[in-house]
C-alpha cells in the first residue's frame, strides 16, 4: 500500500510538471514585460500556426507589407525581416511580425532564393538572396521614405545580410541588424562536415547540392568558399548596430558560437533565462527572443525590458 501511495504522488508531481510545461509551451510569448501595443493589435501566430502558414507563402503574416503603415519618431526605421532556409516570409514570421507591428513598428517581409518551390525559399545562391535584399531594402525606403532600415533575421538570414552590408551598399542603409540563431560562422552539423572533409566525402555532397538548386546549403558550411570570403576583412564594418542572439541548444549552427560575431552585441538566451531551452527553430517564436529584439531595436538601454523567463518556447 505504501508503495502504491509513492508512486501515485510522484505521478501527480510528473502530471503537474507536464502540465506545466504544456502551458509555457502553448502560451509561449503571452507574457512579455514591457510591450507598447498599438491601436491596431494584429493576431500573434505560433509554431503551430506556422504550419499552415506555410501553404500560403506569398501571404505576408499579419502586421506585414501594411500599405498605409506611418513611421514615428518613436520608430523612425522600417523593419525588414529575412525568413531562414527552407522557409518562407510567412511561416518564418508568423509570430514576431505581428509582435513588432503591434508594438508600433512597420513591418515588411519578402521571399528570396526560391530555387525550385515557391513554399521552400531561400536555398539559392548567397550572393544572389543579397542582392534580393538589397532591392526590398531599396523598394521600402521609397516607400517609406525613410534614411535607412532595421533588419531582422532568422538562421540564414540573420547571416546573409552581411553580404549585403559589406559588398552590395548595405552599411550606409542599415540602422541595425539583429540576427536570430544566425548561421555567420557556418555550421558543421555536429561535426558531420568535418568528417566529410577528411573522408573526401563532402565534394560529391556539395556537387549534389548545387545539382538539385541548394548551393545555400554547401555555402554555409565552415570554411566554405563562401564564408571564408564574408569575413575575410572581419565580422563587421562600420555603420550598423550588430546584434546576435543565439541559443545554446541550437541543433543546426553547431557549435552554436559560430552564430556569434566580433564587434556585436552578442546575447545568448541562457545568460537570461537558464531554463529557456529553445532550439534553432524555435528562436522565432520565442517570447525572450521578442523581448530582446523589441530591447534591441529601440536603442534606449534605460526603456528596455528585462524579458520575461515564462515566456519561453518552443523548446526546438
Amino acid at each position: 500500500m505504501k508503495l502504491t501511495s509513492v508512486l501515485q504522488k510522484n505521478l501527480l508531481r510528473l502530471s503537474a510538471v507536464i502540465a506545466a510545461i504544456l502551458v509555457l509551451m502553448f502560451t509561449a510569448g503571452s507574457a512579455e514585460a514591457g510591450y507598447s501595443w498599438s491601436s491596431t493589435q494584429y493576431p500573434v501566430g505560433n509554431i503551430f500556426t506556422a504550419a499552415s502558414a506555410f501553404f500560403s507563402p506569398n501571404t505576408p503574416p499579419p502586421g506585414a507589407n501594411i500599405s498605409n503603415c506611418k513611421l514615428t519618431s518613436k520608430h523612425p526605421y522600417p523593419v525588414v525581416m529575412v525568413n531562414a532556409t527552407f522557409a518562407n516570409e510567412n511561416d518564418n514570421w508568423v509570430y514576431l511580425a505581428p509582435k513588432l507591428a503591434n508594438a508600433g513598428y512597420c513591418v515588411y517581409t519578402f521571399n528570396y532564393g526560391a530555387t525550385f518551390s515557391q513554399y521552400i525559399t531561400a536555398t539559392g545562391d548567397i550572393p544572389t538572396s543579397a542582392q534580393e535584399l538589397s532591392n526590398e531594402v531599396n523598394t521600402v525606403l521609397a516607400q517609406t521614405g525613410a534614411s535607412k532600415v532595421d533588419l531582422v533575421g532568422h538562421s540564414q538570414g540573420g547571416m546573409m545580410p552581411n553580404y549585403y552590408i559589406k559588398f552590395l551598399g548595405g552599411a550606409s542603409k542599415v540602422a541595425t541588424f539583429i540576427g536570430l540563431a544566425p548561421s555567420n560562422h557556418g555550421t558543421t552539423l555536429d561535426g558531420l562536415t568535418n568528417l566529410g572533409n577528411a573522408l573526401g566525402l563532402l565534394v560529391g555532397a556539395n556537387s549534389l547540392f548545387n545539382d538539385l538548386s541548394l548551393p545555400a546549403l554547401a555555402q554555409q558550411e565552415v570554411n566554405s568558399p563562401f564564408e571564408t570570403n564574408l569575413f575575410a576583412s572581419g565580422d563587421t564594418v562600420p555603420g550598423p548596430k550588430y546584434v546576435v542572439i543565439e541559443t545554446k541548444y541550437d541543433e543546426v549552427v553547431t557549435p552554436y558560437t559560430n552564430a556569434f560575431l566580433r564587434g556585436a552585441t552578442n546575447i545568448l538566451i541562457q545568460n537570461q533565462c537558464p531554463f529557456d531551452f529553445v532550439g534553432h527553430i524555435g528562436m522565432a517564436f520565442d517570447g525572450v527572443v521578442a523581448q530582446d529584439v523589441l530591447n534591441q531595436l529601440k536603442n534606449s538601454p534605460s526603456q528596455n525590458f528585462q524579458p520575461s523567463c515564462w515566456s519561453t518556447g518552443p523548446w526546438f
